[in-house]
């Protein structure tokens, strides 16, 4: 993956990530992007947007695995909270 990713949420979800990281929820993976644009736009469909960074390079750097979508989109198991940029 890119050395960074982002993830856009609902300011409402901030407190929940910054305590847990990011979770896959209902789906099987945690969605990120490799685009600013991206994720503000999925940010959008929750609330209002906040968009994460995720160091995918120092993830990747302690053996977690990254897949990638057919339509683009970078996949997770999970984010662990040490890896988000918080606003």
């Amino acid at each position: 993956p890119p050395a960074m990713l982002y993830h856009g949420t609902a300011s409402r979800f901030v407190e929940a990530i910054r305590a847990a990281g990011l979770l896959p929820g209902a789906r099987k993976h945690v969605h990120l992007s490799s685009n600013l644009e991206t994720a503000v736009a999925v940010g959008a469909r929750h609330g209002k947007p906040v968009v994460l960074t995720v160091d995918a390079a120092a993830m990747q750097a302690q053996g977690r695995v990254f897949y990638l979508s057919d339509n683009g989109v970078w996949l997770a198991d999970v984010v662990p909270a040490g890896f988000i940029g918080f606003p």
